[in-house]
């Protein structure tokens, strides 16, 4: 998986990109070919998408106070 932390939004955004294009290859193989290793490789990229998106919100809104200050 791709490790996540406090990247610029743009490094944050090519993250995302990939974590979600990994899900998407991990998840095709447990729905197409029953492949649970896949499933459950699915299963924590969606986890590191989740922990992304938050990161990625708090991001925004330090931003937007540091913008209104």
């Amino acid at each position: 998986g791709v490790q996540t932390c406090a990247l610029p939004i743009s490094t944050s955004l090519e993250t995302m990109k990939a974590l979600v294009l990994e899900f998407e290859t991990d998840y095709t193989k447990f729905a197409e070919k029953g492949n649970k290793a896949a499933g459950t490789r699915a299963r924590k990229a969606l986890q590191e998408i989740r922990n992304l998106a938050k990161d990625i919100r708090s991001e925004i809104s330090g931003a937007k106070k540091e913008k209104a200050a």
